[in-house]
């Protein structure tokens, strides 16, 4: 049984790490000229939506993992706890620009670093691909490109679902799971006036 759920879980693994490798085969931007078309988007679901004072400024991409422990549930079963991100941030070129992980943060390579807080979620039609959001940025370190960012958008996801709750008790003892996925993350920030 053990080593059928880890066969069934690489599988999974390698489907969903099929879809979300290479950064440059993806669209993400570096500084954003472009990124207004990601306020313009007609599909973009509205609880998505920054505030208007608010524009895009960069856009990456992230490749990486969603990391999940499977854990006692409270009917005394087994479930997955999603515990953290873990990606590196890609510029449109595939250079990596920074990193992301708990909290969630975003740092980059210049030094400045933000974390954010979830205000709306949105489930896309994949059944395959975690939900895209919006957060609010609740703190921020360093100068650079991160400096006045405001709002997180994370979009364009694949991969990074739990595993079937059936394959939890199965795994090794550690009981944690790194699921591939890859995402758009857009920062926003203030309109300047002038």
């Amino acid at each position: 049984m053990m080593r059928n759920a880890i066969a069934a879980l690489a599988l999974l693994a390698l489907l969903d790490g099929s879809r979300a490798q290479a950064p440059a085969d993806t669209a993400g931007a570096t500084p954003m000229s472009s990124a207004a078309q990601a306020a313009d988007d007609k599909d973009m679901p509205a609880m998505l939506r920054p505030a208007p004072d608010l524009r895009p400024v960069l856009r990456l991409r992230a490749v990486g993992a969603q990391i999940y422990e499977c854990v006692k549930s409270d009917g005394g079963g087994w479930e997955w706890k999603f515990r953290a991100p873990e990606a590196t941030l890609f510029d449109a070129r595939g250079t990596k620009a920074g990193s992301h992980g708990a909290g969630p943060f975003w740092s980059l390579e210049d030094g400045s670093r933000i974390v954010g807080q979830m205000t709306a979620s949105w489930k896309p039609s994949s059944a395959d691909a975690i939900p895209w959001l919006l957060l609010k940025v609740s703190s921020r370190t360093g100068v650079g490109g991160l400096e006045g960012v405001e709002a997180v958008q994370r979009i364009n996801t694949v991969g990074g679902v739990a595993p079937p709750a059936q394959l939890c008790p199965g795994l090794a003892s550690d009981r944690t799971v790194r699921v591939p996925y890859g995402a758009d993350y857009v920062f926003w920030s203030a309109v300047k006036p002038g």
